[in-house]
This record gives C-alpha cells, structure tokens and sequence, in this order.
C-alpha cells in the first residue's frame, strides 16, 4: 500500500526552526575567517525575493490573458540574458545581443516544445504553468552561456585557437548538466520530483516530470550555449581578418 499524505502549509514558527542550522553556518563562517556579511546578505535577499514573488505569482496565476505572461516572459529572457554576462562583464555591453538571441532562441524553442507538443496546455499561456517550467529553461540557459563565455575567453587569453577556444567552452557550458544526468535518481532526486512527491504523486507521475524537466534543460543549454559560441567564434574571426 502506498502511504502518501497532502502537502501542507508550513506555519512560520516551524519554519523558523531553520534558523538553528543557518546559525551554525554563520558562526562557522566567522570562525574560519570568510565572514558572514555575503552569505547573510544572500540570505536576506532570498527572503524578500520569494516572499515578492510569492505573492506577485499568486496574482499572476489569475490571468485570463497571454499578455501578462508575455510580459513576464520577456523580463526573463532579458534579464537572464544580462545576469549571463556577469562572468565577463567588461564585455557585457558589447556581447548582449548575442547572449539575447541565444536565451530566445534556444530557450524559446524548447519552451514552445514543452507547452504545445509535450504538455498540450489548454490554454496555452496557462500561467501556473507556463511561467515555472520558463524560469527553469532560461536560467538553465543562462548558466550554460555565463559558463561558456567565461571559459572562452579564459582560453583565449591563454592563447587557443578559436575553435578549440569553441570546443572546451562548450564542454565547459554543459558539465553541470550533464553531471546532473548521471546524478540524477541515484544521488539525488531533483526539485521538481521531489516536490510532486511530497504533494502525493505517484512516484512514477514524478519520474515522468522529472524526464522532461531533464531533458528541456539539457536541450536549452546546449542550444543556447552553442548559439552563443558560435556568434563568439564569428565576432573572433572577423576582428582578426
């Protein structure tokens, strides 16, 4: 028999409880020189942006048109798109367009694949959805790109050849991912499994959820990333003619 039970709300007195951990990090941060002031930082922002977003997506959820999710949509991709470039951010400027056109296109088209082929969404801007499943794609995207131009120019500087300056970016880009894979189901089960569990999915449900998140994740990164270098390998190319 398979025992499940309802997720819940959590009360902020038992969430509070996280605390006690959180202390042990912070005094450990002291005591061994790094300091607290990032880390407690970090954490006093993650607080605010979930608790913004919590209750900005809890109106959004409500809409009854594509036009708002669109337009969520695109502060994503824009956004990503800049956050991308914070590992070379002398170049920001000058290398946004590329990394824009990468995260829309890579990112885009594995978005549009999920929503219309996969999932089959009625209505297809289903905001609970939609907007999830594109965060997800973008920051996946983002990540491959940030990592794929700091290794590029990283290699070139140390004087490779364009192309094998492409080739051990790209590698680079997807080695989280691809880490993941092999990861995945043996020494973790992802957010999004574990989540549908917890709700009272069948685990089988899960997996299934868990397959397609894995594998848009994947395809936005490799697209996008490659789109990226090969716009990098083009721009290389032209300003040493």
């Amino acid at each position: 028999m398979l025992l499940t039970a309802a997720i819940e709300a959590i009360s902020l007195a038992r969430l509070a409880l996280l605390a006690l951990p959180l202390v042990a990090v912070f005094y450990f941060l002291v005591q061994f020189g790094v300091g607290g002031k990032r880390a407690g930082m970090g954490l006093v922002r993650m607080l605010a942006q979930l608790l913004i977003i919590g209750y900005f997506l809890k109106y959004l959820f409500e809409a009854t048109s594509a036009w708002p999710v669109l337009a969520v949509l695109t502060v994503m991709v824009v956004a990503a798109s800049w956050i991308a470039l914070g590992s070379v951010a002398e170049r920001r400027s000058s290398l946004f367009p590329s990394a824009l056109v990468s995260v829309v296109v890579g990112g885009t088209l594995v978005l549009l694949l999920v929503v219309f082929g996969v999932l089959q969404l009625e209505p297809w801007y289903l905001p609970s959805k939609v907007i999830p499943l594109a965060g997800m794609i973008y920051a996946s995207s983002m990540n491959s790109i940030s990592l794929a131009a700091e290794r590029f120019f990283a290699e070139r500087r140390n004087g490779a050849a364009v192309l094998d300056a492409r080739r051990t970016a790209y590698n680079a880009a997807l080695i989280p991912i691809v880490n993941t894979l092999f990861a995945v189901g043996l020494v973790s089960i992802p957010g999004m499994m574990t989540g549908q569990i917890l709700s009272g999915v069948s685990p089988l449900v899960a997996a299934r959820y868990q397959i397609l998140v894995m594998g848009m994740l994947l395809g936005a990164s490799g697209i996008a990333s490659a789109l990226f270098l090969q716009r990098l390998v083009r721009d290389e190319s032209e300003v040493t003619r």
